[in-house]
């Protein structure tokens, strides 16, 4: 990371090549926390994942110091596999991170435990939280005792409407099927963490009643702010998430932060500050659903998903500059950074 300090400013200029400068709280707070983005991503570029993936090597260590130098601890680079024999994808999908983490252990560590968050931090290394944005390859409840076995210690209970409950763009959702409800529950008893991001409202509410751990929503917004998005979750249900425990990360994709012509990181605070009113601000943290490039740049998709004036790589910074101009304390914008996920996925995991 390039630190140059401007005399007499308490500023710095932390990335060559920009005139973007922080104060020097804010490079104090991103370094001392060990920041943990619920779904964050390596890349969004899947042609050059997959060959990270396939050949590790092909991964050095300016790719390494670039996610580094974005303040990041902990990554949860989960996808959802939607078609096609989604076991078998899910399967290959957690043994080709085990590889690749196996490949760079002076890089990488795979977060399979509490202890596992701030080892990764101690160690100057990479967390790596494996998950799926899909439940779909439990095919039965035994698939969850596997897939933990693998490694796997978040899963999403739907991405669409599935065997397990709603998707958020079903219009007749169902809410937690009785099989949803014993797949929860094994996963409960495993302490692999429920994350209902993409679930439909009632699915959302009734996984969060069912659990008997607090559930996860690992990237979403708040649907007072953004009314037109089903995605985007109701001020019950986030009410509800936070009175068992849960804590819901909030995610830069423009579709979810605002409607407007300038959809800005002043939009997506104000999305904290919501979860924060409603809830209380040890219910809030990243997941910013994005990865140091952005959606535009990265897949080019037909309507624009990245964020206007910003700069992904240094999108943590940004974050805590603006929680500090709206007078967040410090202990508090620590907790949002990655201190509340570290102590929900400490419950959920307890060793």
């Amino acid at each position: 990371m390039f630190a140059a300090p401007f005399v007499n400013t308490g500023r710095f200029r932390l990335f060559a090549g920009t005139l973007e400068t922080y104060s020097s709280t804010t490079v104090d707070l991103v370094r001392e926390s060990t920041v943990i983005d619920m779904l964050g991503l390596l890349t969004l570029d899947y042609k050059k994942l997959a060959a990270w993936r396939s050949n590790p090597h092909t991964f050095g260590e300016a790719d390494f110091q670039r996610l580094k130098d974005s303040g990041i601890t902990v990554f949860h680079p989960a996808v959802g596999y939607t078609g096609g024999d989604i076991y078998a994808a899910s399967s290959a999908d957690i043994a080709a991170w085990d590889a690749f983490v196996a490949a760079h252990p002076d890089y990488f560590l795979r977060v399979d435990c509490p202890s596992d968050v701030p080892r990764a931090k101690a160690e100057g290394k990479l967390g790596i939280i494996v998950g799926q944005q899909n439940s779909n390859h439990f095919r039965t409840v035994n698939d969850v005792d596997a897939f933990y076995q693998r490694g796997q210690r978040v899963s999403q209970l739907t991405y669409y409407d599935n065997l397990l409950g709603g998707g958020s763009n079903d219009p007749s959702e169902k809410g937690l099927t009785p099989y949803g409800a014993q797949v929860l529950a094994r996963m409960n008893q495993l302490g692999m963490a429920v994350d209902v991001s993409h679930c439909g409202d009632r699915t959302t509410l009734d996984a969060i009643d069912a659990s008997s751990r607090p559930v996860l929503v690992t990237h979403s917004n708040c649907r007072t702010l953004v009314p037109h998005s089903a995605r985007c979750k109701t001020d019950a249900a986030i009410r509800k998430l936070a009175a068992r425990g849960g804590v819901l990360g909030v995610t830069l994709v423009r579709l979810f932060v605002g409607t407007g012509a300038q959809v800005t990181i002043e939009n997506v605070l104000n999305h904290v500050d919501h979860v924060a009113k409603v809830a209380g601000v040890e219910h809030v943290g990243l997941g910013t659903d994005v990865d140091l490039v952005g959606r535009d740049l990265a897949i080019a998709p037909k309507k624009r998903n990245d964020l206007d004036d910003i700069h992904y790589a240094r999108k943590v910074f940004e974050l805590t500059e603006g929680l500090l101009r709206r007078k967040y304390a410090k202990a508090d914008i620590r907790l949002i950074l990655g201190g509340n996920f570290q102590r929900v996925l400490g419950e959920i995991w307890e060793e």
